[in-house]
């Protein structure tokens, strides 16, 4: 097995009293595609400004590449959930991405040939090469994301943060967006680490999930954590989990298949809206 790219080992957070995170572990391996899965409120962001070495634990270690997290940022792309841009801003999605290469560089940059020609391969890279000349802030959702994508790429990091990157998409953009993704993680060898309410739209893709609830993960593919009784030990009560149409439904309690003339009152249900409570343990919840 390679290395991992990153590794997470007995992660804690505190605020206010109350545990964020408590013994959160996990790794991520080169070219892996893993889901960080949870309710809002969950502590998926708090999981990745750990991992960015935005927010320092209280509890435990962040290793890139098996080094200590401050020596190897470099190797770290993140892809915020949206950005606010004035329709009128004089900057081109090229202009953006071209950003990306200066990244820790303090005053301009003399333009290169060579540099032209790395914009221009990651605009392709992800297809944004039709609207490369446009204002960012004119910009749909989806083609946003494209952009801020070749920007946390150009750099060549080997793993990508992405926080709830599909939360402002409609659902052909976030496809979409999950098919870019997990094209550019096999050709380039790019781990992705991104979070997400709904696992549904990365099910066809997803290599492995970390599913948080109450502070605690429980890690492994998704048939392995997405059962029964894996997620009701993770969240300290009974829930269950249902697959309809090709859909996972997580519910609070005991639950059944709808009869089979009103299928869609069960697949209108998501992730988020199906646990109510959640009870704070003191380990993780490990497979």
């Amino acid at each position: 097995m390679p290395a991992p790219v990153l590794e997470l080992e007995g992660i804690g957070v505190r605020l206010g009293g109350r545990a964020v995170l408590d013994g959160v572990g996990f790794t991520v391996a080169p070219g892996e595609f893993t889901g960080l899965i949870g309710s809002n409120g969950a502590g998926k962001t708090t999981v990745l400004r750990i991992a960015m070495g935005l927010q320092a634990p209280d509890a435990g270690r962040v290793l890139v590449d098996g080094l200590p997290l401050g020596r190897r940022k470099r190797s770290l792309g993140y892809v915020p959930q949206k950005v606010v841009v004035d329709p009128d801003a004089p900057l081109r999605a090229r202009d953006l991405v071209a950003l990306g290469l200066d990244g820790e560089r303090i005053g301009p940059r003399l333009p290169s040939r060579r540099n032209r020609q790395r914009v221009e391969e990651m605009l392709d890279a992800v297809d944004a090469g039709r609207f490369a000349d446009a204002r960012v802030g004119t910009l749909s959702g989806g083609e946003q994301q494209r952009v801020l994508i070749a920007h946390a790429l150009i750099s060549r990091p080997r793993l990508l943060l992405m926080d709830e990157p599909l939360a402002n998409l409609d659902i052909r953009s976030g496809q979409e967006t999950v098919d870019l993704l997990a094209r550019i993680a096999r050709e380039q060898g790019v781990a992705v680490l991104m979070s997400a309410h709904d696992m549904n739209p990365l099910l066809p893709v997803l290599d492995r999930i970390v599913y948080v609830a109450g502070g605690r993960v429980a890690v492994g593919t998704t048939d392995e954590v997405v059962r029964t009784e894996v997620l009701s030990r993770l969240y300290g009560h009974r829930v269950s989990v249902l697959r309809v149409d090709g859909r996972i439904l997580v519910v609070s309690g005991q639950a059944s298949l709808p009869a089979p003339d009103a299928p869609a009152a069960v697949t209108s249900v998501t992730v988020e809206a199906a646990v109510t409570t959640v009870t704070a343990g003191a380990t993780a919840a490990r497979l």
